[in-house]
């Protein structure tokens, strides 16, 4: 430890005295506001009149030897900048970038993270903004606690949409196949048939989704044609929307939309049963079942949302009425009080 401390001592006032410039080589830069100085070569012999010259000399090439001590730890390849902004001398210290691959590596500043929160904070900062909330609630003007659920409603329903389109699967573009043209007479006979076998697919709640179109192709396998029965078709409209969708999965063809929520689909003449029975640009089971639950909480909350802005709209109609009501009253007041006084 003293030996490395008397050779920091020494190198530090080597470094120090101007007349021992014998570890810099020194590039002026042309630039008036501030010179470069590049150490390059670390040792370069320079006459001094000192006396102890000689002896510093030999110390220096001991310690700062290219096998020595200090040739890795305390030499480097980097630029020495003189600024002379404002009349305010500066120095700078910069890294040399090399000519191709040889890049001088550079220390990276640390980004200072945000302190984790301890668990207490955590728990007084969700205090607060339940105390917040509560005060909203429970506040005697009926307008706040109004504007208060409209703002949470709008919030839920952003997330909600949000949500949902992650959902959304980009279609595939459409495989070119020939329509199959049906006679009155084929397309009676079908439908027909089709009422009168017990084969039939469900569609539920999920809607259509990969398994559906999955069964359709597992039961043309023995039978022409197939009945889908769509149970919670509450939506008016909706029955038509399945029958397409589904039309345009399966590639077969819709032969009757019955008023009790059922289609008739058949096969087609050529019909060639697919590799992949379950087309790719559809849901998986489980997806469409989240999917329903965001799209049933997304049109309640819809339907919340519509509630409140009415329920606000005639609370500021009541305010008005009887602010007019306030209004009149007075000038009434002001009008007797006026006639008593001058009789």
């Amino acid at each position: 430890m003293l030996a490395l401390g008397y050779a920091k001592g020494i190198a530090h006032r080597f470094l120090r005295n101007p007349k021992w410039t014998s570890g810099l080589f020194l590039h002026h830069n042309q630039s008036p506001n501030y010179s470069i100085y590049v150490k390059s070569k670390p040792f370069l012999q320079v006459p001094c009149k000192s006396a102890s010259f000689d002896v510093l000399q030999a110390q220096k090439r001991n310690l700062f030897a290219y096998d020595g001590l200090f040739s890795r730890r305390y030499l480097s390849n980097s630029t020495v900048e003189l600024r002379t902004d404002d009349n305010v001398v500066r120095f700078a210290f910069n890294n040399v970038t090399g000519s191709g691959n040889n890049v001088v590596p550079t220390r990276k500043e640390k980004k200072w993270k945000r302190a984790k929160m301890s668990r207490k904070a955590k728990v007084n900062e969700l205090r607060f903004y339940r105390l917040k909330a509560k005060k909203k609630m429970n506040s005697p003007n009926p307008e706040v606690r109004i504007r208060y659920k409209l703002e949470k409603a709008k919030r839920k329903e952003e997330w909600l949409i949000e949500k949902l389109r992650k959902y959304d699967v980009p279609k595939s573009p459409a495989e070119p196949y020939d329509p199959e043209s049906l006679t009155e007479e084929e397309q009676h006979y079908l439908k027909r048939t089709g009422e009168k076998r017990k084969n039939f697919v469900l569609v539920g709640r999920r809607g259509v989704f990969g398994g559906v179109v999955l069964n359709l192709h597992l039961h043309w396998k023995k039978h022409e044609t197939v009945k889908v029965i769509c149970k919670p078709c509450n939506k008016p409209g909706q029955v038509h929307e399945y029958a397409e969708e589904l039309a345009r999965l399966s590639k077969g063809i819709v032969i009757d939309v019955k008023p009790n929520n059922t289609i008739v689909l058949y096969r087609g003449k050529n019909y060639v049963r697919p590799e992949v029975m379950s087309p790719v640009d559809t849901l998986s089971k489980d997806k469409a079942l989240e999917k329903y639950r965001y799209e049933q909480s997304l049109e309640h909350t819809s339907e919340f949302i519509e509630k409140l802005e009415k329920e606000l709209e005639e609370y500021q109609k009541y305010v008005t009425r009887h602010k007019k009501k306030k209004d009149e009253e007075a000038e009434k007041k002001k009008e007797a009080d006026s006639k008593s006084k001058v009789v």
